[in-house]
Parts: C-alpha cells; sequence; structure tokens
C-alpha cells in the first residue's frame, strides 16, 4: 500500500558526519535533487533515529531531502549517550548542520517529537524556515507525558500497559518514568537492556490505529531500544528540558508567519489530536487537518498520502 502512495524508493547521493564542539557526531544525509528546494526530516522519539522510508514523503525531483540521527540515535555517536543531549543541543546542531551544508533556509518537516523539535527550531531560528510541515503535534507539557506514561493512554490499550509496568515493583509505579530512568541509567548492562524492551514496546504497541508488525521487530532490536528509552526517558524526566511547561504554544506568535500545516490522525492515542487543535488555534495561518482512521504513525495509509499531499503543496514556495 505505501509502496503506491510514497515516492519510489532512492538512495542517498551524500552521507557524512558533523562533529559537535562537545564530542558528538551527528550522522546526516542527502538525497534527491542536489541543487533542488532543502527540506530536513526530524525523526521522533527522543531518540528514534531516522530510516530511508522517511526519505520517500518528498519528490526527489524537486527537494534536496536531508535527514540526520539526532544525539545519541541511530548512526550518530556516541550511541545511546546522554551527555551533552538536551533540547538546546540539538536546536544547535540542525543550525550547525544548515551552515554546513552551506542552506540559508529550508523546509521543517518533524513528526511526534520531530514536531516539537521543529517548533522550537523555528522560534528559534524564524528566518532560516521557508515552512513548517508537522504531525503528530506533541506539546512537551507535563499533561502530554502523563498522560502517556501515568493514566490516559493506558485506558486504550490496557494488556500492553500492564506490559509496560510489569517491570517495575508496585511501590514504584506511581512515577513510571522515574522508575525507568533509575534503571535505564544503571551502569549494569544488562538492567539497561531489561528495561530498554518494555518501554520501547509500549510505544510500538500504541502507535498505529492496526498493530503494526514492522515497528514492533524495530523496536526489539536491542541497540535501537536502548538508545530509544534511554534519550527518550531522559528527556522525559527533565521535561524536554523547557523552562516553561507551555512554552511551545506561548512562543507560537515568534513563527506566525511561517507557512505551516498541521496533521494529525484522529485517534492518535500517544498525542491526542486536542494538541493539534491548540496549535492551530495558537496558528490562526495554518492549515490543520485531522486525519480519519489514523493513529500515531506516520505510515499508516491515509496520514502519509496527506503528508505527501503538503510536500507537493509546499513544493513552488
Amino acid at each position: 500500500m505505501l509502496d503506491r502512495i510514497l515516492y519510489p524508493a532512492l538512495t542517498a547521493y551524500d552521507a557524512g558526519y558533523l562533529q559537535t564542539p562537545d564530542g558528538h557526531e551527528i550522522y546526516y544525509e542527502r538525497s534527491g535533487n542536489r541543487q533542488g528546494k532543502p527540506a530536513l526530516f526530524l525523526h521522533g522519539g527522543p531518540g528514534g533515529g531516522t530510516s530511508p522510508l522517511q526519505r520517500r514523503f518528498f519528490d526527489p525531483e524537486i527537494y534536496n531531502i536531508i535527514l540526520f540521527d539526532q544525539r545519541g540515535c541511530g548512526k550518530s555517536r556516541p550511541h545511546a549517550s546522554l551527555e551533552n543531549n538536551t533540547t538546546r543541543h540539538l536546536i544547535d546542531d540542525i543550525e550547525a548542520l544548515r551552515g554546513h551544508l552551506n542552506i540559508d533556509r529550508w523546509q521543517i518537516f518533524g513528526g511526534s517529537w520531530g514536531s516539537t523539535l521543529g517548533i522550537l527550531y523555528a522560534q528559534a531560528h524564524p528566518g532560516r524556515v521557508t515552512e513548517l510541515i508537522l504531525r503528530g503535534i506533541f506539546l512537551m507539557r507535563r499533561q502530554d507525558i502523563d498522560w502517556y506514561y501515568r493514566c490516559g493512554a493506558s485506558r486504550f490499550f490496557p494488556e500492553a500497559w500492564q506490559a509496560f509496568i510489569a517491570p517495575i515493583p508496585e511501590e514504584e509505579r506511581a512515577d513510571m518514568i522515574a522508575a525507568y530512568y533509575r534503571r535505564l541509567t544503571a551502569d549494569d548492562p544488562e538492567i539497561v537492556a531489561a528495561a530498554a524492551r518494555p518501554w520501547a514496546m509500549w510505544e510500538a504497541d500504541t502507535l498505529a490505529l492496526r498493530p503494526d508488525k514492522g515497528a514492533a521487530e524495530q523496536m526489539k532490536a536491542p541497540a535501537f531500544a536502548n538508545a530509544f528509552a534511554r534519550i527518550e526517558c531522559h528527556y522525559f524526566i527533565n521535561k524536554g528540558f523547557l523552562e516553561r511547561d507551555n512554552r511551545l504554544l506561548e512562543d507560537a506568535h515568534k513563527i506566525r508567519d511561517i507557512p505551516a500545516a498541521i496533521l494529525h490522525g484522529r485517534y492518535d492515542v500517544i498525542c491526542p489530536s486536542d494538541s493539534a487543535y491548540l496549535l492551530h488555534k495558537a496558528l490562526p495561518q495554518s492549515r490543520l487537518e485531522i486525519i480519519e482512521a489514523s493513529g500515531h504513525s506516520a505510515f499508516e495509509p491515509e496520514i502519509a498520502r496527506a503528508l505527501v499531499a503538503v510536500t507537493d503543496r509546499f513544493k513552488n514556495l
């Protein structure tokens, strides 16, 4: 089904590492039209990493497609590192990558945590962003984290929730993030691995409207699960390293003049759709699409089709 919706598979024409002053090596790649319209894809998590499938939301005849793995995940090094890994670091990495690639302005495409990071980058550097494509909006408020890790999503997926809480003793379950953080930052690799898999599988089990076997297999892979769980938990226990709980909406005025498309699955259990509605209200010139028969994943047919339509619409802006 996706092969009929997305652009054909393509290979990267360039790949490399951006060296940061504080010891990280950020993997990036470029595909599509070398002289085309620059578009940066921001993956989710935090800690999710990129995949070749993500290149295919863009017309390769038109777009110069840039993907990169955020600190600690994917092919970036050191793997699963939490040191010098904060939202501010990631924003600085994006801006450094733009300069490294000699790009003046680019389109930002981000989903889930990628939408959070895309908004924050645009608020910090509005003059560098041509358009925003934001999917599966995550506002990084306390209530958004509590919905998924305390009470909310668990009521839709009770069996998956039981598997998620099973490794944690009952006396620690009042704060699942803190309980997992203690294990995911332990010195013993076996303790880390034992916590990483159920953390990652909770997201895999709730990702799509219909079960996604491919996502589950990816999440089970030890290297992926380790980075994903450690980095995501690190960000969530620190509330995204944001100084204000409602910062994304409060600072929305900084990006009100950037053309923006907001897309969200109606039945997204990870990030409920009211977040997309609130963002749209804060950006009255944006275009909001609530996609029926879709959950959180970007690769469900209806939302994938809508995302391609948006990149097509922005081709010539």
